[in-house]
């Protein structure tokens, strides 16, 4: 049976370890009643719907590097980021390095696949597209680049190609956790301590910097939230 609501939640400036973890538990559940459905399934007995969830965040200054990146991307030492005030934690997302911080929209989606599609590529797709959609209402051009995951602007003639929004997603039994990062208000200085997502030829940008004037994250988030559950067929709960 396919469940497609999502539960919306805003967990407001939230450590991102603890934000990692409260992801887990979520993500955790969902894989678990799937294993039992099996059981259920093949005893005979009633399966029960897993849910979906939509997490927003605003983390304080962290450096995430995943799985299939390089540690040599962090471009300062342990010293330097106290300096900074920012952290750092190796995780199990897919992806290079990145940087989340203040001003920008952090989204978790821990979705059941199962309940949508099972095609991680729509699913990645799908986020990019909501971002861009996003972008349009504010007069933003943005796109996609061959072979790069994420948002981009310049994206066709690619004179100077920015990136506005980073993708890294971990899938489990067609469960989705981690997600995307879009710059809104972002301290893009925060980008010069690394080689963002191990791209060292494209720069990042934010909608603050394309508009020259800081945005109201609330609204941004709302519109952003309405095209991920367009784009998903979901309703809110």
């Amino acid at each position: 049976m396919k469940n497609k609501s999502i539960q919306f939640e805003h967990l407001g400036a939230m450590d991102y370890k603890e934000a990692w973890d409260y992801q887990e538990k979520l993500f955790k559940g969902i894989v678990d009643q799937k294993i039992q459905n099996r059981k259920n399934e093949q005893n005979g007995e009633e399966q029960v719907s897993t849910p979906n969830y939509l997490l927003f965040v605003e983390h304080p200054h962290v450096y995430t590097l995943g799985k299939s990146g390089d540690r040599n991307h962090l471009l300062v030492n342990d010293e330097q980021l106290k300096e900074k005030e920012a952290t750092y934690y190796e995780i199990n997302r897919g992806g290079d390095i990145t940087y989340h911080g203040p001003g920008q929209i952090v989204g978790y989606p821990i979705f059941d696949l199962d309940n949508f599609f099972t095609d991680i590529g729509k699913y990645l797709r799908f986020l990019e597209e909501a971002v861009i959609i996003t972008l349009q209402e504010y007069g933003i051009e943005s796109g996609r680049i061959d072979g790069l995951t994420g948002v981009w602007l310049d994206h066709i003639e690619q004179k100077n190609p920015r990136k506005i929004c980073a993708i890294g997603v971990k899938t489990s039994r067609w469960v989705t956790m981690h997600g995307f990062a879009f710059n809104v208000n972002t301290q893009l200085d925060y980008f010069k301590n690394i080689v963002p997502c191990g791209i060292t030829d494209k720069d990042v940008t934010s909608m603050q910097t394309e508009l020259g004037r800081a945005l109201d994250m609330k609204e941004v988030e709302e519109k952003l939230k309405g095209h991920i559950l367009n784009l998903f067929e979901g309703t809110l709960v």
